[in-house]
């Protein structure tokens, strides 16, 4: 028996494994865009929290922090003769 759907049909919802073969063939652009199409539904659906424009974020980088380089080379060290067996 062969399952027919329609997109606006409220009585038949299409699997994960439904989809994937008709995803698998389309083109990367396409691909692309559906990606997009999606995340943006699931923005707006599920009240999803992503980054903002024009909000600043901190993000811990390696930079400014003096010192840190000599300290984790010296934990390297550490642990590397801590674990060596002769």
């Amino acid at each position: 028996m062969k399952r027919e759907f329609s997109v606006n049909s409220r009585y038949e919802i299409m699997t994960l494994t439904d989809i994937l073969p008709f995803v698998r063939q389309l083109r990367m652009l396409d691909k692309l865009r559906l990606i997009r199409i999606i995340a943006e539904q699931l923005d707006t659906d599920e009240n999803i929290f992503l980054l903002e424009s024009d909000k600043t974020y901190d993000m811990p980088t390696p930079y400014n922090t003096f010192g840190m380089a000599k300290i984790l080379m010296n934990k390297l060290e550490t642990t590397d003769t801590d674990n060596k067996t002769f």
